[in-house]
């Protein structure tokens, strides 16, 4: 039906309210598992995008029980949830150290890893480990052309790797190689871009294991480049959009078909001049780090955003008339997961009705720890 996403008790949901349909999340692990070819141990869906248990639960229930996560909290609430095996994605420093040597001791049914680049970064938590008696599992993260964090797959990665082996409280847990800067719309320069920018990846992996070093394992990857991951044996699919979705993938990804499972719900809160209206849809409830059109609504495609400040969005259309003040809106985002870490609570909706709401545990940047 073409209003899938309408709801019977809206009049119950105070607005701007994001719902999720966890009859769809189901559905897009399936088909995150058909990329794989259903061995659920080479998914490594990331946490950040939803930040439920709930959705944990629902991974789990399809087998998949690796996750990724770029903050503590995350990991925490992955760990709480019952993830098998979390890795932190993000580069360790601060006290940030001692709170993930935490993570693993109130969590021991749990395998933790994290990300380093930086040889003083390595001797600092391999320090820490030993003073602490354990051992700490990291991957060494390479700049494969985001140039946000790692390190280029030579051999100054080769040498970090050996570094790893050789410092005690510390063990070479592999390599991870975010690409998220390929979201090539044509699939064929995105191929052509990845195979270039990963094939020193492949080149290092093999150079190591012919030193006697074995890597582990290598997490590639972000929702763009998922179909080619997929297809290289023993990688790691570190893809997370997936699972909710949003607008704007499907621009990046015209090869991919996953199901909405999050939509905003928004109210006409007025209609100040003629051909404009006013929503409460600001940036406190719709991710605002992209061009606008930040939200697609159902049934008003065509409407120009004119205005976006904290709690309005301002749309021009010659449709206005139509739509009088209180009327119910819904809309898809243009990036779900920041769009997720600006809601306290997601309303849950079954067979068209909201029947309860989620907490958004982890977009906290601390739960316990």
């Amino acid at each position: 039906m073409n209003d899938w996403y309408a709801i019977a008790n809206a009049a119950e949901v105070p607005s701007p309210a994001l719902l999720v349909y966890p009859d769809r999340i189901t559905p897009n692990l399936r088909r995150m598992l058909g990329w794989v070819k259903g061995d659920a141990a080479r998914l490594r869906p990331h946490v950040k995008t939803h930040k439920l248990p709930p959705v944990i639960a629902l991974c789990l229930a399809e087998g998949i029980t690796r996750f990724k996560a770029s903050t503590i909290a995350e990991c925490e609430m992955a760990a709480a949830a019952g993830g098998a095996d979390v890795l932190l994605a993000f580069p360790l420093a601060g006290p940030n150290i001692a709170r993930f040597l935490e993570l693993r001791r109130r969590f021991p049914a749990t395998r933790f890893s994290a990300l380093t680049d930086d040889p003083d970064a390595v001797r600092e938590i391999g320090g820490a480990a030993l003073a602490a008696g354990v051992e700490v599992s990291l991957m060494v993260d390479l700049n494969v052309g985001m140039n946000r964090t790692g390190i280029a797959p030579g051999e100054a990665a080769a040498a970090l790797a050996r570094q790893l082996v050789q410092t005690r409280g510390l063990l070479f847990a592999g390599l991870h190689a975010y690409d998220g800067h390929l979201g090539i719309p044509d699939p064929s320069e995105r191929r052509a871009r990845w195979e270039a920018a990963l094939a020193p990846v492949w080149a290092l992996r093999a150079r190591l294991e012919a030193e006697g070093i074995s890597v582990p394992s290598v997490v590639g990857g972000g929702t763009p480049t998922l179909p080619f991951h997929a297809g290289v044996p023993g990688v790691e699919c570190g893809a997370g959009t997936t699972v909710l979705w949003d607008f704007g993938q499907p621009s990046q990804n015209s090869e991919l078909e996953f199901l909405n499972a999050a939509v905003l719900l928004t109210r006409v809160v007025s209609r100040p001049a003629p051909g404009r209206l006013c929503l409460d849809l600001g940036h406190k409830a719709v991710a605002s780090e992209m061009a606008p059109p930040r939200v697609r609504l159902f049934g008003l495609e065509d409407a120009t955003p004119v205005g976006h400040s904290e709690e309005h969005l301002i749309l021009e259309t010659p449709r206005a008339a139509e739509f009088p003040v209180g009327t119910v809106l819904y809309g898809l985002p243009r990036h779900v997961c920041p769009t997720v870490a600006l809601h306290s609570e997601v309303f849950v909706v079954r067979d068209g009705r909201v029947v309860g709401t989620w907490p958004v545990v982890a977009r906290a940047r601390r739960i316990t720890l």
